[in-house]
């Protein structure tokens, strides 16, 4: 049985369809700027941005990669006996054990950091941190440090809690620090039910459901990330409010590999800046996708960045307006850029090499940056957009709506 250890006191083919729109084929511009809560949406004829600003989004604290350990508690993890911290302060834990949970119950005001440094924990069904309550814990990790935290069977409910990580949090959580941390689990490696914050450390993660999965918010400014053999690789949803579930990449490398979506966000997804490679069936999938600046390199099978309708908040979008973004799509129905609402490049370089380059179902609108499809730089962005029967649909005897059984395309 396990002992507790109690301390106290001290985060598409070819389509039926084809329209075009050029570059500068509108003239005017009015721009307008709207500050909302956690948002910024500015808008202008040839312009829609609209993504979270998260410039005051991170403390001091959450930014600092290394920690005065003067007066933290040090705690020698030890087989078999979980650690109880009820108090804020700083803790450094050390050693290799297995079946320990590092559980946090504090006042909701309290910050608590925990220190890795040179720690391995291996656990049957629990997570090795679980945060139950506290207003924010800091995982640091030591600089030069390997970390391992692991779960290898079926995570067991706490309750009417669905511990399903090997990082579980209910409240906010920060990853930062100078260190490496390995994380190996049978469902989610960190899930976050409130804000996730990553500013940043290395991160290498095997896991089988999401590599980072947060309710409110994923926001990362640092760090290196490495996904495998997950389904997720980031994933922000709030079943109970579609305006959050939100993720902002501002630096930082992330490479993943994932069976569904690379990144996946409800709400808005906006990389501003960073080194991003994902190889899996959609690569980005959100309501509100934009890119500002930052290197984005996608292989997918499905749709390579695709605005969906996630939220019920707001209107499909994809914008580019910076970075360096490469595209890579697999044969059959795919689509490199898919929005079910409007589509707007106005700087960086795009590279798509596709059958289907572009699908959007509302305004397109390209005023700027270098495009090139297949090899060749074109001014014109091509509407792969599929309506009609379809391929295999109704209509014609060709399945396509031409009653002479030849194909074509028309709107």
């Amino acid at each position: 049985m396990k002992k507790k250890l109690l301390i106290a006191g001290l985060a598409l083919a070819f389509s039926l369809s084809i329209a075009a729109c050029s570059l500068n084929t509108v003239t005017t511009a009015e721009s307008s700027a709207e500050a909302q809560t956690s948002q910024t949406v500015s808008e202008e004829s040839t312009v829609v941005n609209q993504s979270y600003n998260t410039g005051s989004s991170f403390t001091d604290r959450d930014l600092e990669q290394t920690v005065d350990t003067t007066d933290a508690t040090t705690i020698q993890v030890k087989d078999n006996e979980d650690i109880s911290i009820t108090g804020e302060g700083t803790y450094v834990l050390t050693g290799t054990a297995s079946e320990v949970t590092v559980r946090i119950d504090a006042d909701d005001d309290a910050k608590v950091q925990l220190v890795l440094d040179r720690v391995s924990i291996t656990n049957t069904d629990s997570p090795c941190i679980y945060v139950v309550s506290a207003d924010k814990v800091l995982v640091t990790t030591v600089s030069g440090s390997e970390n391992t935290l692991k779960v290898t069977g079926e995570f067991q409910p706490d309750g009417d809690t669905n511990t399903d990580a090997v990082i579980f949090s209910k409240d906010d959580l920060v990853l930062n620090g100078e260190g490496t941390l390995n994380i190996n689990s049978t469902k989610n490696a960190v899930s976050c039910k409130d804000d996730l914050k990553i500013t940043g450390g290395t991160y290498v993660i095997d896991c089988v459901k999401s590599g980072f999965e947060a309710n409110d918010s994923i926001l990362m400014s640092d760090g290196n990330i490495t996904i495998k053999n997950c389904n997720d690789g980031l994933h922000a949803e709030n079943e109970d409010d579609d305006t959050l579930g939100y993720i902002t990449i501002s630096g930082g490398t992330v490479e993943i590999n994932a069976a569904d979506d690379g990144i996946h966000a409800t709400s808005y997804l906006t990389i501003e800046d960073g080194s991003i490679k994902i190889t899996a069936a959609e690569g980005m999938e959100a309501t509100v996708i934009t890119i500002n600046e930052g290197t984005l390199d996608i292989s997918a099978s499905d749709d390579g960045i695709n605005a969906a309708k996630k939220s019920s908040s707001y209107t499909p979008s994809c914008t580019i307006n910076g970075g360096e973004v490469t595209i890579s799509m697999g044969s059959g129905d795919t689509d490199a850029i898919d929005s079910n609402g409007n589509l707007y490049i106005n700087g960086g370089t795009l590279n798509i090499t596709a059958q289907s380059p572009f699908d959007y179902d509302g305004d397109c609108e390209y005023t700027g940056g270098t495009l090139i499809v297949n090899g060749e730089e074109t001014d014109t962005i091509t509407n792969q957009f599929m309506g009609g029967g379809g391929f295999g649909g109704n209509g014609g005897p060709d399945g396509m709506g031409n009653p002479d059984g030849r194909g074509g395309f028309g709107h």
